[in-house]
């Protein structure tokens, strides 16, 4: 079987850095914000190129801790809404919601899966606070139309950098990563994400030194000293033995986004079947860093059945849309997002890794071309 992602590969290239690291954390005594969260902030400020990193438990805090500090700081309160791609993980719609506020959803372009940057004006109304973009797959989801907008409605703009963690993206003449863009972006270290931990972590990158320490008190229960709570907050901490696993993969980053890319390229130019659409190609390479490589086709399942038979594990990004989930059944009566259901209806995610050998990429290719 060729996996989808092989998790116990992966940690396997950094195996002796990452025991190393863990025995010295063992050792030290010291598990929760000590050095080695306040080496990996530094580290990946540096990276990003913002001002602050503040880390936290998971990828949905991260984007929650976000909208929770932009409340307390008197900026949006209960009600307010938030433009958001119809087509995203259900996280970035929960870390709307949780904080009372009203996720509006903006179909994607069929082409990128991104939000349609064309669409987002006509959403915009005397309540709309934000915009938060999803750089969906790993695709960086900017452009200079949607920077404007954000500045002629007076709105923040929010990235959900969950899955694109090191893709850079053109603004004006300057060459910055996703991350960097907005106000705010929220990022994930799920174990299965490019740079991913061994347990569940994440983080807040901004510019804005008032937004990072109110994101920082508010995830250590309210408190930016001990015992002394400004806030109604949360525990939502990451610990000193995550922090020092990044440090360790962060160094190697930028050259498995490179082999991801790669991988992508040999799909694109060997994969025939016009059954098959290939997601697009980007002009700028550096803006998509691939942390899924997502086909579509009308005969996903059959498609998924027949890889699968074949002895390669495939997933689907994801099966059923915001809208039609239990969770918000009756939000969005009455609206209607045919591009979104089409995307759920067709998706389909090939292997793609770090450690994906090249035999593994050819046989995946033939396989496409040879279904019908």
């Amino acid at each position: 079987m060729i996996k989808f992602n092989d998790l116990q590969k992966i940690n396997a290239l950094h195996a002796d850095e990452l025991k190393r690291v863990a025995a010295e954390v063992i050792d030290s005594g010291w598990f929760l914000q000590g050095e080695r969260v306040a080496a990996f902030e530094k580290q990946f400020s540096e990276f990003i190129g913002v001002k602050n990193t503040v880390t936290c438990a998971n990828g949905l805090d991260a984007l929650h801790l976000i909208l929770r500090a932009y409340k307390e700081m008197g900026i949006m309160t209960d009600g307010d809404e938030i433009i958001v791609p119809a087509n995203t993980f259900i996280a970035t719609i929960l870390a709307i919601t949780n904080n009372r506020l009203k996720p509006v959803l903006v179909e994607p372009d069929i082409e990128t899966c991104n939000i349609n940057i064309e669409e987002i004006e006509k959403h915009i109304t005397s309540h709309t606070r934000a915009i938060m973009i999803v750089h969906l797959y790993g695709r960086a989801c900017w452009s200079n139309k949607l920077d404007a907008l954000a500045k002629k409605y007076n709105l923040k703009l929010i990235e959900d950098n969950a899955q694109a963690v090191g893709a850079y993206c053109f603004c004006g003449e300057k060459h910055r990563r996703t991350g960097s863009l907005g106000d705010a972006a929220g990022n994930s270290f799920y174990p299965g994400k490019n740079l991913g931990a061994l347990g569940d972590s994440g983080a807040v990158t901004t510019n804005d030194n008032s937004l990072a320490k109110t994101v920082e008190a508010l995830g250590n229960y309210g408190s930016h000293k001990k015992y002394i709570s400004e806030y109604q907050g949360l525990n939502s901490r990451m610990d000193e033995i995550q922090a020092a696993f990044l440090s360790v993969k962060l160094k190697y980053l930028d050259e498995e986004n490179e082999t991801r890319r790669r991988i992508a390229e040999y799909y694109q130019m060997n994969t025939k079947n016009r059954k098959i659409y290939l997601p697009l190609s980007e002009r700028d390479r550096e803006s998509h860093v691939y942390h899924l490589f997502v086909v579509r086709t009308e005969k996903r399942d059959e498609l998924l059945a027949y890889l699968t038979d074949n002895g390669v594990q495939v997933l689907i990004h994801y099966p059923v849309p915001p809208h039609q989930q239990r969770a918000y059944a009756g939000c969005w009566d009455g609206q209607h997002f045919p591009v979104t259901e089409k995307i759920h209806r067709e998706v389909l995610s090939l292997p793609i890794s770090p450690v994906l050998e090249a035999a593994e990429t050819e046989r995946i290719v033939k396989l496409l071309n040879r279904f019908e």
